[in-house]
């Protein structure tokens, strides 16, 4: 694994859990984590429970005895290590958004491609698919019960950097991030929505907004959940990334959406939201209640009908029956997981992972369009296709 930070420590809790979880063809090893300061990554090794540490990436994909290779970097170098790993002929598995371009989004579609004619398999990881209420509301609305899909909201607002003191992260930083608030949890409700809907954003009308343009350099201890306390900043730079980006959007099949993504919905730490409404029925889920979901079924009789909530922790709905009885609920970290169970699986019956890099590249080219639309004044942008038609 490349990177030991918040997404190394998620991902390393689902490499060392997955194994006790889920009865599984092959067995993962923690073998090397990789990172650039050697002090932390040494102490990220011991900590998470890895077997060894280095600090230079090249070194993991060179090793023969490793097979995949998991990468928890910023935005900036997924596409540098994914394709080289690629080429050595590892698995690999990627942080979403899957680059800070749709140029280097497509180099790593090719590389995937290239790779995948060999067998080796490549996935984005966008988590939140893996969450139990999330696949069982895909379920629902592929078989019918909600009927043909109207409306879709969604809705991804935190609030970690409404002090204007909070430091000048690298998450605040387009070179190294790509984008803001869009990219960072604009991403997740996109590819959220059109996995549970099974319908492509073809189009946005967008805006954007900075609203702390200037910020204290970092210290060493900022990261994200760093505080404004932290230390005496000498000087500032510039915020180079937007802070809330809104924007209306069509789906390929008929239905009309509208998504938020800010970081300054202050009193709001993790609060995604999506609300789809269909001709026969609505499905809510809200991450804050994990292991539920609503659902409004009209086909109900008159008297009985108003939004049901089904907590999910049954043995029969996705993933649940590897944890524990009914009714005692899991948390964040299984979405994790089950993302590894399910990359582990791929890779040891030879099937193609999802979401691909291709699946991957077309949410880049939603975040462009939104980017384009903003920068024009929100005029209509039309997402450009991910391959040629």
């Amino acid at each position: 694994m490349v990177g030991y930070s918040f997404m190394g420590a998620a991902h390393s809790t689902a490499w060392r859990t997955v194994n006790s979880a889920f009865d599984l063809a092959t067995q993962a090893r923690m073998a090397l984590i990789c990172g650039r300061d050697e002090s932390k990554v040494a102490g990220a090794a011991a900590k998470l429970g890895w077997d060894a540490y280095t600090t230079d990436w090249r070194e993991v994909i060179e090793r023969d005895d490793i097979d995949v290779v998991d990468v928890c970097t910023p935005g900036d170098s997924h596409a540098e290590i994914a394709i080289a790993a690629l080429a050595a002929g590892k698995h690999v598995l990627c942080e979403k958004p899957l680059a800070n371009s749709v140029d280097e989004a497509r180099a790593m579609v090719a590389a995937a491609a290239k790779a995948q004619a060999s067998g080796i398999r490549s996935m984005c990881g966008f988590n939140y698919r893996r969450v139990p209420a999330v696949a069982m509301m895909r379920q629902l609305i592929a078989s019918g019960r909600i009927g043909v899909i109207r409306h879709v909201r969604a809705v991804y607002l935190q609030d970690w950097i409404v002090d204007p003191q909070f430091p000048l992260v690298w998450r605040l930083q387009k070179d190294k991030a790509g984008s803001g608030a869009l990219g960072d949890i604009g991403a997740h409700i996109i590819d959220l929505t059109q996995y549970v809907t099974g319908q492509k954003i073809t189009g946005v009308s967008a805006l954007t907004e900075t609203f702390v343009k200037e910020r204290p350099l970092p210290s060493e201890s900022s990261g994200l959940a760093a505080s404004s306390g932290d230390a005496e900043a000498p000087a500032t730079g510039q915020v180079t990334v937007d802070d809330a980006a809104l924007f209306l959007a069509r789906l390929d099949g008929g239905a009309i959406a509208t998504y938020e993504a800010s970081r300054f919905a202050i009193g709001r730490k993790n609060g995604l939201r999506v609300e789809i409404n269909g001709s026969l029925g609505s499905l809510v889920f809200d991450l804050e209640r994990l292991n539920e979901l609503e659902f409004y079924d009209s086909a109900a009789p008159t008297a009985e009908q108003g939004f049901n909530r089904i907590l999910i922790t049954e043995a029969d709905h996705p993933y649940m029956a590897a944890w524990w009885p009914p009714g005692h609920i899991i948390g964040y970290e299984h979405s994790f997981t089950h993302e590894m169970r399910d990359f582990i699986e791929a890779i040891a019956t030879g099937v193609d992972p999802a979401p691909s890099f291709l699946d991957a590249l077309q949410v880049q080219l939603v975040l462009d369009a939104v980017a384009r639309s903003a920068d024009q004044g929100t005029v209509w942008t039309d997402v450009e296709p991910a391959l040629a038609e």
